[in-house]
C-alpha cells in the first residue's frame, strides 16, 4: 500500500513539474549568458551618453527590449523628440505582437488575462525561438515565467554592471564608447546579410530610404527620417518577400 501511494505522488510529481519553472529557467540559461554582456555594453553606451544611471537601470526595468533601448539611447544622443523616440520603438517592436500571439495559441485558453499579460512582458526574440520548440504539453505559464525570469534577470543584471563600470571609466572611454552601437548593430547585421539576400536588400532599401530623406529634407529630425525610412524598407520588403524574412 505504501509502495502504490509513493508511485502515485512521484507519478503526480512529475506530471505537475514537467513544465515547471525550474524547467523554464534551464532552458533559459544559454539566452542569460548571451544577455550580460549585452546589458554590460547597454549600461556602459547609456553612461557614456549622459543619461543618469538610474534613468538606464529603470530602462531596462520597465522596457526590456534590447534593440529598442540601444535605439532610444541613439536617439537621445542626438536630441530627439520623445514622441519620435516613442513612435521609432513602437515600430521596431511590433514583432513582439506576432510573437506573443503566436505563443498564446499554445497556452490553455483558461489562462487569465493577467497572467497572459506578465508572460507578454517577458517574451524576445530569444525566448520566444526557445519557447516555440516546445511541445504544447511541456509548455505552460510556469515554464514560460521560468524561462523569461532568468533572461529578464541577467538583462537588468548586465545593466547594471555596466553602469557600475561606466561610472569608474576614463571620460575618454566612456565617449568612444558612442560608436559600439554603430560595432554591434554592424555585427548582428553582416552575418544575416551573407546568408540571405532578402534582407540585403532590405537593408539597401532602408539605407538608400535614409540618405535620401537626409539629402532633400535636412530639416526633418533625425528621429523622422529613421521611422520613415525603417516603414518604406519594411513595407517594400513585405511586397517583394510575402513569405517572409529568414537568415538561412
Amino acid at each position: 500500500m505504501v509502495d502504490k501511494i509513493k508511485t502515485l505522488n512521484h507519478k503526480l510529481i512529475t506530471t505537475v513539474v514537467k513544465p515547471s519553472f525550474l524547467a523554464g529557467i534551464k532552458k533559459g540559461i544559454p539566452i542569460a549568458l548571451g544577455y550580460i554582456p549585452i546589458g554590460i555594453t547597454f549600461g556602459l553606451m547609456a553612461n557614456s551618453a549622459g543619461i543618469p544611471y538610474y534613468i538606464s537601470i529603470m530602462m531596462s526595468l520597465f522596457v526590456f527590449a534590447g534593440a529598442s533601448q540601444f535605439i532610444a539611447v541613439n536617439l537621445l544622443m542626438l536630441h530627439t523628440g520623445a514622441w519620435e523616440i516613442i513612435l521609432t520603438t513602437l515600430i521596431i517592436n511590433l514583432r513582439h505582437f506576432l510573437m506573443s500571439a503566436s505563443l498564446s495559441q499554445k497556452l490553455n485558453p483558461a489562462l487569465s488575462n493577467r497572467w497572459r499579460s506578465l508572460l507578454a512582458f517577458g517574451v524576445t526574440d530569444e525566448t520566444f525561438s526557445v519557447a516555440s520548440l516546445e511541445s504544447n504539453e511541456n509548455l505552460g505559464p510556469q515554464f514560460l515565467l521560468g524561462l523569461n525570469l532568468i533572461s529578464y534577470g541577467a538583462w537588468n543584471l548586465g545593466t547594471i554592471l555596466g553602469v557600475l563600470l561606466g561610472t569608474n571609466l576614463p571620460e575618454l572611454i566612456q565617449n568612444s564608447m558612442g560608436i559600439g552601437l554603430y560595432a554591434m548593430f554592424i555585427g548582428l547585421l553582416v552575418p544575416s546579410l551573407k546568408k540571405s539576400p532578402p534582407i540585403l536588400i532590405i537593408a539597401l532599401i532602408a539605407i538608400i530610404s535614409n540618405s535620401l530623406l537626409d539629402y532633400n529634407f535636412s530639416s526633418l529630425s533625425t528621429g523622422w527620417q529613421v521611422i520613415i525610412s525603417t516603414t518604406i524598407a519594411a513595407a517594400i520588403g513585405t511586397v517583394l518577400f510575402p513569405e517572409g524574412v529568414e537568415a538561412e
